[in-house]
């Protein structure tokens, strides 16, 4: 093919390097980051769930009781279950990345990366065994 000058018309090739479809299991850092973004479709229903169960509750006895009856339904529990695991998943590869989203300085001195992820853990603790103090002792 020539243009109106009599050059050849030259489209190079692009060097673009095979990439299996999953590439994303070649590295365990790459499966955790696509697990990260899978959990966020589990997030959205995790906040749903929590919508419903907040109207429920405020309809009175009858229908949070039926809330309570289809979240025992054979596909609602699992899923639930399934949501868990990505929640609690999500939570702990996000305080992981926290040091790198962040520079925390006391003084010149910054702040060690492992001290950052290990306070946001111990919050996280903090919080579960007061949440977990106020729901059981009225047992």
């Amino acid at each position: 093919m020539t243009d109106g000058a009599g050059h050849t018309v030259h489209h190079p090739r692009w060097l673009r390097p095979r990439m299996s479809t999953y590439w994303w299991l070649q590295r365990r850092s790459y499966l955790a980051f696509i697990l990260r973004e899978v959990s966020s479709v589990f997030i959205a229903w995790f906040v749903v769930y929590l919508l419903l169960l907040i109207r429920a509750a405020s309809q009175g006895a009858a229908a949070y009781q039926e809330f309570l009856n289809w979240s025992g339904h054979a596909v609602v529990l699992p899923l639930n279950v399934i949501t868990l695991f990505f929640v609690v998943f999500h939570a702990i590869t996000w305080f992981n990345l926290a040091p790198q989203a962040m520079v925390v300085r006391v003084g010149s001195t910054r702040v060690p990366g492992l001290l950052i992820a290990a306070s946001n853990h111990a919050a996280w603790a903090v919080a579960s065994a007061l949440v977990g103090w106020l729901l059981l002792r009225g047992q």
